[in-house]
Formats: C-alpha cells, sequence, structure tokens
C-alpha cells in the first residue's frame, strides 16, 4: 500500500460528531502547524472553532504573527477561527489557590492547628504539577462549550500521553481518597463526644472532582467525539515514537484518528542538476514512506509537503490546509 485511503477530510466526514481533535508526536515534526492548518480549515467549514495550546512550551503566537498569549483571539482574519495559548503560570497559580483552599477544609475538619502553607510547597513540587493543572485548564475549555470545534496543540508525545491519561489516574485517585475520607469520618465520629454531624466540604469537592473526572474520561475516550492525530516526518526517530505511543493512546481509550506525514520532499522539484544532498535527502524519505506505509497503512491521513518556506500566517497555513484536507 502507498497511498491514502481514508483521508483526513473523508475521516471527519465520516465522523460528523467529532469535536475535539489532539495533535501530537515527537517534538519539531510540525504539531502546531497541523494544528493551525485543522483549525483554519474548520472555520473555513463554517464553524466556530479553538485552537488551544496545552503545551507549555507556546508557539501559536509567532505562527499566527499575532499575541494570543493568556487570551482568546480571533486569528487569520476569519470570523470562526480562534487561538489561545494556555498561560501555564496563571495556570499553577490559580491551582495552588484551590490547594489552599482544600488543604485549610481539611485542617479545620480535622480539628489541626497547623498552618496550611506548611504543606503547599511538597503539594506543589511535584514534577506532575504543571500538568495537572494544564489537564483541569484542557478540561474548562471542554466543559464550557463555547465553541463548535476545538483542535488542540499538544506537548511533545510523551506529555501528551501523561496529560490525557490523567482523567483515569485521577479517577483511581479519587476512589483512594473516597474511601480514606470515608473511614477518617467513621472513626471521627466513633471518637467525638458530640453527636453534631460536621459539614465534610472535602468530601462534597471529591465527589463533585469524581463526577468533573468521569465527564472528562467520557468525552477523551468517545471515538465519535474524539481523535488524537499523530504527526511524523519521515525519519526514522518520529516513526519509532509514534508508534509505540499509538499503542499506549489504544490502552488508555483515547481514540487514534490516524496518521499525518509532514515535510515530505516532493519529487517535481528534484531534477537531474539537483544538489546531491537533495538527492540523498529524497532517498532517505524514500525508504522510511515505504516503513510508514507498512506500519500504519490505512491509518495515513495525510501527507504534507516541504515547503519552500516557514510555515506561519494565514496564506501559509492556507496552503498546508489544502494539503492536509486534500479529498
Amino acid at each position: 500500500m502507498d497511498q491514502i485511503t481514508i483521508s483526513m477530510k473523508n475521516y471527519l466526514a465520516k465522523h460528523p460528531k467529532l469535536k475535539y481533535i489532539f495533535f501530537g508526536g515527537k517534538g519539531g515534526v510540525g504539531k502546531t502547524v497541523m494544528a493551525g492548518a485543522a483549525a483554519l480549515w474548520s472555520a473555513k467549514q463554517g464553524k466556530k472553532t479553538l485552537l488551544a495550546s496545552t503545551n507549555p512550551v507556546h508557539s501559536l503566537s509567532n505562527l499566527f504573527e499575532q499575541n494570543v498569549f493568556g487570551k482568546v483571539a480571533r486569528v487569520c482574519d476569519e470570523e470562526k477561527c480562534y487561538a489561545f495559548e494556555i498561560d501555564t503560570k496563571d495556570t499553577i497559580e490559580r491551582s495552588k489557590k484551590e490547594i489552599r483552599e482544600k488543604i485549610n477544609w481539611f485542617l479545620k475538619f480535622a480539628d489541626i492547628t497547623t498552618k496550611a502553607e506548611d504543606f503547599i510547597e511538597s503539594a506543589t513540587m511535584n514534577p506532575a504539577f504543571e500538568e495537572s493543572a494544564m489537564f483541569e485548564n484542557m478540561i474548562d475549555i471542554m466543559f464550557k462549550d463555547e465553541y463548535d470545534f476545538y483542535v488542540f496543540d499538544t506537548a511533545p508525545t510523551a506529555n501528551a500521553r501523561r496529560l490525557l491519561g490523567m482523567s483515569k489516574v485521577y479517577s483511581l485517585w479519587v476512589e483512594k481518597m473516597l474511601k480514606s475520607r470515608e473511614e477518617a469520618k467513621s472513626l471521627k465520629e466513633l471518637l467525638s463526644f458530640s453527636k453534631k454531624e460536621q459539614k465534610d466540604p472535602l468530601m462534597a469537592y471529591l465527589l463533585d472532582f469524581k463526577d468533573r473526572m468521569a465527564h472528562a474520561k467520557m468525552l477523551l475516550t468517545d471515538d465519535e467525539l474524539t481523535a488524537f492525530f499523530f504527526v511524523t516526518l519521515p525519519e526514522s526517530l518520529p516513526i519509532a515514537v509514534i508508534t509505540r505511543f499509538i499503542n499506549w493512546f489504544h490502552e488508555f481509550g483515547i481514540p487514534v484518528g490516524g496518521v499525518i506525514v509532514n515535510g515530505v520532499i516532493q519529487k517535481d522539484q528534484v531534477g537531474a542538476d539537483t544538489v546531491d544532498f537533495v538527492r540523498n535527502r529524497v532517498q532517505m524519505q524514500d525508504e522510511h514512506m515505504a516503513e510508514i506505509w507498512q506500519i500504519f497503512g490505512d491509518r495515513v491521513r495525510a501527507i504534507a509537503p516541504l515547503f519552500e518556506t516557514e510555515v506561519k500566517g494565514a496564506k501559509m497555513l492556507s496552503r498546508m490546509s489544502e494539503h492536509l484536507f486534500v479529498s
């Protein structure tokens, strides 16, 4: 097999309810460009579309040549196309504030006089804290449901898998917390001289959080609503990376929409007088394209060319979208 059986455009046509699409892959393969092209194409189809970056190292402002950091802004002079780089610092500070409130709840309920600040640093020093805060922000965007279509530009795949897998991890954590909370409540009632029942705000929060994670998991694992697209170059390392992670995404129940190959040198641009460097690159890409067809087969959705210039701004993104959504 060396041709696309179900294109990106046909895939979306076969999934008319699709609302959330994610682009991921190894760093430097063109995830942001593909996400931008997809958002622009969606907006041109008449859907109010939001492109959001869940990558702490943002590049949407550079892609659109306008500032979208920490705010939603219309881009590419397209009426229904919007972009937003999540302000990670603001997200983290907001999460710290919420953690402080929850710890204060717990300490007050447990009659412990220690100050919450003593726990804040240890609670927020975990390396995954930033990803947790980003996940919360991502699902907030999804839950608000203000747009017809959402495109997410994710961090490199290892981060993206942790980010999207958090709904499952959080669910397991909440179940354990609820069990521990019930046990603590029962023990406190046994030891208490007062039979007056105290309201447990942390328990109410955990139950609400459980419902929130269940909703997030439902959205992220519904193959009619959600699809994750892996972007690769015709090179060995990015191919190996997405081969490994596609299986992981399947295990977590996150629907994989397919694979997009970026940066392919067009053979009609290569002539007899082309320098050896370019001819060698073409030969290398041919070998890796054969590997791509062998591994991914009918999951390849689009093949995008290596353009003569950097892809940024409305004009170049429109050119890219024509290749990404070719009939």
